[in-house]
Parts: structure tokens; sequence; C-alpha cells
């Protein structure tokens, strides 16, 4: 004889392990390894839900468990739903995948609402979020968790010209929540060729206004803070406090040391890149990960011997290819996802159109980041690299020695 939804229920809860609303709370808290997993409809989550749960709904659990919450079918996972029923019948269904250790929270979400536990409302997508953001949230490795991580994130750019352009573009179409505009210089007509921000209009204002403008017309669900200032020892720790991680795109040595120091000292990554004629390199100085821009370049060269792209010319695209890169890498970052360029300094040679790769080491010895350091607080380099006041405007230069 057929059974009733009613009996299925009962039948299925009799099979299945149920967890009280006390216990569930105790055992998340002991224990960081169980998998938490809210199987309601996306709508129902805006209500609010448990802090670290991944959001799948009932519909697609058996599709994305495996890449999306863990393969591992010895894992203890934690399943809720409004009710528990919904994810008692989960449990049912893992357990028959392999799972060995799927357990229902009886009462569901609306035990653990009454019980005063704690709720998470502020951390959901909004439908235009969803749907902005689709493409993302297809991605196994970003998902909803990836896109609000993404969206709590504070990237600053120090730089707005050939490199800070692409980059705080895509990072802006990507949703990266705030990024921070750093760059003195006005928009001059010889700009144009490759700082893809700026149009005719915009010769003459401010670069982190006309950036910012650009910006919120691609992403009005972002925040953009303009630094019309120049990156210096006095300002620059101040500047890092408030963000996440750098993208450094100037072009000057006195800045590109200062970054790095600046870097060591806070604690915060830099997303490095340069341009020069034809050839670009990208890298990612993670400080106690990997080497900083010191340990490759541990002195300023001498000043005059590397001529700056305003002497020397720089292929208009160049920037566009070499910025894309830092922005991958700001977001693998934001992601922690693997396969960093830490450690690893990618080049590229537009006329052979080849990349190559030179593998990077922290230098004991190195005067920031090594066993002894001895640069302990920041000053301006201006003197040392014979380019006195000069801004950081927006390209790399290659490192010293190349």
């Amino acid at each position: 004889m057929p059974l009733t939804s009613t009996e299925l229920l009962s039948l299925v809860k009799r099979q299945i392990e149920q967890v009280p609303t006390d216990r569930a709370r105790e055992l998340l808290a002991a224990d960081p390894l169980v998998r938490l997993v809210d199987v309601r409809e996306r709508e129902e989550t805006l209500d609010g839900y448990i802090r670290g749960a991944s959001l799948i709904p009932r519909g697609s659990l058996e599709l994305r468990i495996e890449t999306e919450v863990t393969a591992d079918r010895d894992a203890i996972i934690l399943l809720y739903c409004a009710a528990g029923n919904r994810s008692a019948l989960a449990a049912r269904d893992l357990a028959a995948m392999g799972y060995t250790r799927a357990c229902s929270m009886a009462g569901g979400f609306q035990a653990w609402k009454a019980a005063g536990y704690e709720v998470v409302r502020d951390e959901a997508l909004t439908g235009t979020d969803l749907l902005r953001y689709s493409r993302h949230l297809l991605l196994p490795e970003i998902g909803e968790s990836g896109q609000l991580r993404l969206l709590k994130a504070k990237v600053l750019l120090v730089g707005i010209g050939g490199l800070g352009c692409p980059a705080a573009l895509y990072l802006a179409a990507a949703g990266v929540g705030t990024l921070g505009l750093v760059d003195p210089d006005l928009v001059d007509r010889s700009n144009l060729q490759r700082q893809i921000l700026f149009g005719e209009g915009d010769v003459g204002r401010s670069k982190v206004e006309a950036a910012r403008r650009r910006l919120l017309e691609l992403n009005p669900g972002i925040t953009v803070q303009p630094h019309p200032v120049r990156f210096t020892a006095a300002n620059a720790l101040e500047l890092l406090a408030d963000y996440d991680l750098v993208i450094n795109g100037c072009d000057n040595f006195p800045t590109r040391y200062l970054v790095s120091d600046a870097s060591v000292l806070s604690g915060k990554p830099v997303v490095d890149g340069s341009i020069y004629r034809f050839e670009g390199q990208a890298t990612v100085y993670h400080p106690g990960k990997g080497p900083c821009y010191r340990c490759l370049y541990p002195a300023p060269p001498p000043p005059g011997e590397v001529p700056s792209c305003a002497e020397a010319g720089v292929l208009g695209v160049l920037p566009g290819l070499v910025g894309l890169i830092q922005a991958t890498e700001a977001i693998k970052l934001i992601l922690d996802v693997p396969g960093l360029l830490v450690g690893r300094l990618l080049l590229y040679d537009a006329l052979a159109m080849g990349f190559r790769e030179v593998r990077t080491h922290r230098h004991p010895a190195c005067p920031t980041c090594g066993d002894h350091p001895t640069i302990t607080q920041l000053v301006d380099y201006e003197q040392f690299c014979g380019v006195p006041g000069r801004p950081a405007a927006g390209h790399g230069l290659p490192g010293p020695g190349r």
C-alpha cells in the first residue's frame, strides 16, 4: 500500500540521525570540520540563515554536494531546512550516495531562530546580484559564497593608468565590493592610447574622479573610493589599512619600492605588474608566503639607466593584458583559490606572442622581509632614484636588471 507524505516523512526521520538545535549549535562550535548545508530555496534564505552554511537548494543538492561542500563520504554533513522535513529527505538521499554521516537538524531554521541563536541576514545576494553575477554562480570555485566574498573585498589600486585602468574595470565588473583608486594626476590626451577608463571628454579631469564615474556606470552596486594623492611614506600605511590587498600599477621606482615595503610592514599582498615597450611582467608578493620586490631587486637602478614609457614608448594594448592578469590574481587571492603567481614571475613578449616563467625565492638577507630585516619604517625614495616628486601615474616599469 502506498505511503502518504506524512508516513514517508515519519519513516525517513526514523532512518536518519536527527540533531536537536542545541546539540547542532554545540557541534558547530566544537568541530570546524562539520559541513553545514541550508537546503531551502534562495528566497527563503533572504530572511536569514546560519553563519557558515553552504546555500544549496534541495533540488540541486545531489548535483552540487561534491563540488561545493565535500566529496569525503565520511565527513559530518549537517543539513537544515525551514522545519526539518526537506533536510531529512536530503540526509536520506545523501546516505544513498554513500555519505555515512549526513544528518538533519530537527525543527530546522524555525527552531534555530526560535531558540534565539545567531542568524545572518546581511550576507545574501539580491535578485539583481543573482542576475548580474549569474555566470560566476555557475562556477563551483566561486558560487554564491565566493561572490559574497568578492562583494565584501576591498582592493587598493596604486596608479590608475595603463595597468590600473583594465584591472579596475574588470574588478568592478566582477563585483569586487570596494575599489580604492590612488593617483594624483589629471587625464592627458597621451593617456588615451592605452588607459581605457578615459575618453576625450575626460582630458584635464582628475583621473580618480573620471575613473570613479566610469566604474560606477559599469556597476553601481560597488563602492569606489578616490584618493587623489601621491602614495608616500606619510600616507602609505594609512591607505593600506582599509584594504585587503594592493594592485601595483605605478610607473616609477620610488613608489614601487615604497609599495613593497608597506606591503611587508602591513602584511597585505601586492599584485604587481609592469610594462615596457612590447614586454610585460606580473607576479604576486605575498608577505610570509613568498619573496617581496626587494628580494628580486634589492636596490633601485642608477638614475637614467632604465627609460620610462614616456621616453621609450609602449604598445597600447600591452597594459590591457598585464592588467587583466593582475585582476585575475586579485580575484584568486580574494577567493583563496590555488595557482597564485607567488614565487613566480610571469614574463610576456608581445612581439613573439609568448609567455615564460621565472621562479623567484625569498632572500634570507632581504632588508625588508629577510631573517633580520633592517627596514622597519617607511621612507620616500625619490632621492635614490633620480625622479624627485614623480607621482604614481599608472604604468609599471621592468624591474631593475631586466
